[in-house]
């Protein structure tokens, strides 16, 4: 998705973890429990409305300022949670942000109902910043 916005404005707003819960729908709540030299989050734990249940898991993340932002799963209500999101400056003041996100339930679910699961936070996660971002701006 594109954004009205430059990757750094894109990569300042989906690190601020704690205004998760005020603009990212499915997030509850959010804990940075530890942060790197930068005084980034680290390692962050989330509670999710994921529709099918509430999840809580822990994420440990590292960046590549401003167009790369990585994490590894640490422990939680679900199997693993792995993905990224990557801001591509488009030249024009725009971003192409795209956000990458596998998650095992670590409960057998339908193949449709597990897809539909991915995609819905996907998209609705892209969503929420692109918002956030431009009613910022």
């Amino acid at each position: 998705m594109v954004i009205d916005a430059e990757p750094a404005v894109c990569f300042e707003a989906i690190t601020d973890y704690e205004t998760f819960p005020d603009w990212q729908s499915a997030v509850k709540e959010v804990d940075v429990l530890s942060r790197d030299r930068d005084g980034r989050g680290r390692d962050v734990r989330f509670d999710i409305d994921a529709k099918v249940r509430h999840v809580s898991y822990t994420l440990r993340y590292s960046y590549e300022e401003p167009h790369l932002i990585t994490w590894d799963y640490v422990e939680g209500d679900v199997k693993s949670v792995d993905g990224e999101f990557a801001f591509e400056d488009q030249g024009d003041g725009t971003t192409r942000a795209t956000y990458s996100l596998k998650i095992d339930p670590g409960v057998w679910l339908p193949g449709p109902v597990k897809r539909m699961l991915t995609d819905q936070v996907m998209k609705r996660s892209v969503e929420d910043l692109k918002r956030r971002v431009e009613s910022h701006s």
